[in-house]
């Protein structure tokens, strides 16, 4: 999977792990290389479901956005890039379709 971001630290912080322990913490920083390795790795968003992690689409006003776990309780916030995003006729994202996404975030949303 085509993986981009929008936030030029977490970008660093993925190409440059003493860095991203330095400032996220070990734990944290071991994690979300685990994920960006992982989400690399998947065809599309269906395999994404299936990986260790928790990987889920949000709901409500995140309804777009998608959500892995780091360390509690922080999760890895992103989004598919295509524009638009594909959906069947019930408004679901049809995951299958879906091979790139973008790294928003690192957040405790709850």
């Amino acid at each position: 999977m085509i993986i981009t971001f929008t936030d030029k630290k977490l970008k660093k912080y993925a190409n440059n792990k003493k860095l991203a322990v330095q400032k996220m913490g070990a734990k944290r920083a071991k994690l979300y290389q685990i994920r960006l390795d992982d989400m690399i790795d998947a065809e599309n968003f269906t395999d994404l479901e299936h990986l260790p992690g928790r990987f889920h689409q949000l709901k409500e006003n995140r309804k777009d956005e998608w959500s892995c776990d780091l360390d509690h309780p922080y999760r890895l916030i992103f989004t598919p890039t295509e524009e638009p995003i594909p959906k069947d006729e019930d408004g679901k994202q049809i995951l299958i379709e879906i091979n790139s996404l973008k790294i928003i975030e690192i957040i405790d949303y709850h």
